[in-house]
């Protein structure tokens, strides 16, 4: 477990830590303009890969593919520290993405490999303080070493965890139980998938900040995402053996617990990441205190997680308490839009604690009830389709939040400046309830799907599930 949630905290760390250093480092390569590059080469990457990891786990094993991918994560950190100018940083991010993209969906994938569903869910607790301590000290060891030591730090600081990472699941997982079978790898489904997803992440990247929404390269981009998806969906009909097996998509609990997934975390990133502006010019806190007022939300999450984890596998009934989270973070959203600017503070953040509490209880629940739904050979597969879209949620959920709060500009200095001027005038109530509605209708989306979700016994041991795949 150690070395799992050591390599989930390097791929999530690096999602985080490298925003409060772009300034630094425009200045250090002399060049400001490509810095968004800097944060989409590895979303690209990332996102588009988890699914090729889930797969190829299923046909090579975990502790293969694991260490591939935390062995490529190093090489692309490296490549990064020493980048001489913008276009090596910026490609060095992309090799990051690759090896960065397997952590999170692989380590998830190997927790369900060794321990039953039934016992699974209070594992997820773990898995959401990871990403709870990576949202806190990412933004805050950044800042530090970009103003205090070098920039560059925060690409070193992954060699020595990346190292113990490796060493330490690389002794374990060989005891890991083998589930894989032999597959025909889909290359064009593959690739077809990877195009389609990368055409969407850069429409809603560049929609709003370089181009405008209505502009002729953001629809080209939207247009061969669309043309490519249905290429993709014609192929998983009327390939052999499909890139995303049909029997993993066509299940009702994969398909609706990964929808819940998608919205549910979509909504609870876009939240983290313009609640901190929604302080700083609604409510008038610095920057820092911004970043520490975010923790209630946070820490709500992993207490959700936990509390759900624990009763999940004592409960015969074990959706209940999820979806009385959802309908606590749907309430919070629409209190907080109510009146955004003249509620108290405490209110607030007892507001956002609630509604962490409310996200965290579903995210384990999706997770295991997914990976209850298959079988041991397809494990890998399904938890690769659950991490894309929950990836692919959060970088829908930004762009339409920031569509929302500041102009679809990515949260531009100027656009945080028209944002002031706006509050001398007309103020900035509309814009900030405009954000709640829209998380509260986005916790609503997971709440329907996650109640149309069936629930089905867990298992209680993994050995049954293996015997009944290898028959």
């Amino acid at each position: 477990m150690f070395g799992i949630m050591l390599a989930m905290f390097l791929g999530a760390l690096d999602q985080t830590i490298v925003a409060t250093a772009l300034p630094t480092i425009g200045r250090a390569l002399h060049d400001v303009d490509d810095l968004p590059w800097v944060v989409t080469a590895y979303l690209l990457t990332s996102t588009a890969v988890t699914p090729l990891y889930g797969k190829l786990s299923d046909i090579h094993g975990r502790r293969a593919m694991l260490l591939t991918s935390i062995a490529v994560f190093l090489v692309g950190s490296l490549a990064c520290a020493v980048a001489p100018n913008m276009i090596a940083l910026i490609l060095a991010r992309g090799l990051q993405g690759i090896g960065g993209g397997g952590l999170i969906s692989l380590a998830q994938t190997v927790i369900a490999d060794v321990v039953a569903p039934k016992e699974r869910a209070r594992y997820q607790a773990m898995i959401a303080s990871v990403f709870v301590a990576s949202s806190v000290a990412g933004p805050i060891l950044g800042g530090v070493f970009a103003q205090h030591l070098h920039w560059s730090m925060i690409f070193w600081i992954n060699l020595p965890l990346g190292a113990a990472a490796l060493w330490s699941t690389d002794r374990s997982l060989r005891r890991l139980p083998r589930h894989e079978r032999p597959h025909q790898l889909d290359y064009a489904g593959g690739l077809l998938m990877m195009l389609a997803t990368i055409s969407l992440l850069l429409a809603l990247s560049w929609g709003g900040h370089r181009y405008a929404w209505g502009s002729a390269p953001i629809l080209g981009l939207l247009a061969a995402s669309a043309g490519l998806s249905v290429l993709f969906g014609l192929r998983l009909a009327t390939a052999h053996e499909p890139f995303l097996p049909l029997a993993v998509l066509l299940d009702p609990v994969v398909s609706r617990g990964t929808a819940t997934s998608c919205f549910a975390m979509g909504t609870f990133i876009g939240l983290s990441i313009y609640v901190p502006v929604y302080f700083e010019l609604a409510l008038g806190l610095s920057a820092s205190q911004s970043g520490m007022s975010l923790i209630p939300l946070m820490a709500g999450v992993v207490a959700g997680a936990s509390a759900s984890g624990r009763m999940m596998g004592r409960r015969r009934h074990y959706k209940r308490p999820a979806t009385l989270g959802l309908a606590i973070a749907v309430a919070g959203c629409l209190a907080l839009a109510w009146h955004p600017l003249g509620l108290p503070f405490v209110l607030v953040e007892v507001l956002l604690a609630g509604v962490g509490v409310g996200i965290g209880t579903v995210l384990p629940v999706t997770t295991v009830s997914i990976q209850n739904a298959v079988e041991m050979h397809l494990l890998g597969s399904a938890t690769g389709v659950m991490s894309f879209f929950r990836s692919l949620g959060g970088a829908v959920a930004v762009a339409g939040f920031g569509a929302l709060v500041l102009g679809g500009q990515a949260g531009s200095s100027a656009a945080a400046d028209a944002l002031r001027a706006r509050a001398a005038t007309e103020g900035l109530e509309p814009i900030f309830r405009s954000l709640f509605i829209a998380a509260a209708i986005g916790f609503s989306l997971a709440l329907a799907w996650f109640l149309s979700m069936a629930e089905r016994p867990l298992r209680s041991g993994t050995p049954t599930a293996a015997k009944s795949a290898a028959a």
